[in-house]
């Protein structure tokens, strides 16, 4: 069994230079995936359910798939509950297993999300496991806007709540289908002379990865969430596969090629990242 904390990753990506991809999953496929990627790149890796995951299949399946990944392969696996809305859905992910949960109070007032967020993050910490929260308001590609984080809330948020990694909104979206201008460099810098936590990266998608591999190398971002990216990767797989094999029904059997595109993007974002060879 490899089931790793979050921070039992994050701390070594930061005093070592590089970060870790929180990869997006939504069923077996692309979890298995990912997985296969980190056992051959020899790295840590943090596998996440987030709410439209939770939606299409319960949290118990979630930690189980997780889990069982995790005992397949030798290398650090996270499994991460992302974006938990509520205490009770975050409890809920502990119980089942999860060995990291995120809080996501960022809608919520300035104090209501440091004391909702010091809430979880506590239950987390007793149960031996971690906790992300989120400061600022990471918005979505042609939705909801932004509100970027202010680096003096940020402070006071890192030391108040007790969490393990803080995610941060400096420029990033979530839902990028392209690279985006990039990120906000002089708000990150004030940031992290605020704080020493590990900082957290929504929407790493949308950040050129000349970007992604110059900020794991040179800042305190030590995770970089990724799901669009890889969506559009195995989306254009399936149809390929499906138009190469019009007649093909079996749904097994269609989905086995998605996984080897997925697992060689995988790769690449794990070494770009500088995550590879960094397993124990």
């Amino acid at each position: 069994m490899t089931l790793a904390t979050l921070a039992s990753v994050l701390q070594p990506a930061l005093a070592g230079g590089y970060a870790v991809p929180g990869f997006v999953c939504l069923g077996w496929e692309d979890a298995r995936a990912f997985t296969l990627a980190a056992q051959a790149e020899r790295a840590p890796v943090i596998l996440q359910a987030g709410p439209g995951a939770r939606a299409h299949m319960p949290l118990p399946l979630w930690a189980a798939l997780f889990r069982q990944l995790a005992a397949s392969v030798d290398v650090p696996v996270v499994a991460h509950l992302d974006h938990g809305l509520t205490l009770e859905e975050c409890r809920a992910a502990i119980g089942e297993g999860f060995s990291s949960v995120m809080f996501d109070g960022s809608r919520l007032q300035l104090d209501a999300n440091i004391a909702a967020t010091a809430e979880v993050a506590a239950l987390a910490r007793r149960a031996g496991i971690s906790c992300e929260g989120e400061i600022g308001l990471v918005g979505y590609s042609g939705g909801a806007a932004s509100t970027g984080t202010d680096p003096a809330e940020a402070a006071r948020f890192a030391t108040e709540t007790g969490v393990d990694a803080m995610a941060i909104s400096v420029g990033n979206l979530h839902l990028q289908t392209g690279p985006s201008d990039g990120i906000d460099l002089p708000r990150l810098r004030a940031i992290e002379a605020a704080s020493r936590l590990p900082l957290v990266i929504h929407g790493g998608s949308g950040v050129p990865p000349a970007q992604r591999r110059q900020l794991s190398a040179s800042s305190h971002v030590c995770k970089f969430n990724i799901g669009t990216e890889i969506r559009q990767i195995f989306g254009a797989a399936l149809r390929q596969t499906l138009a190469v094999h019009p007649d093909r029904f079996d749904r097994i059997e269609i989905l086995r090629d998605t996984e080897q595109p997925v697992t060689t993007a995988a790769r690449a974002i794990l070494a770009n990242l500088g995550a590879s060879g960094r397993a124990p």
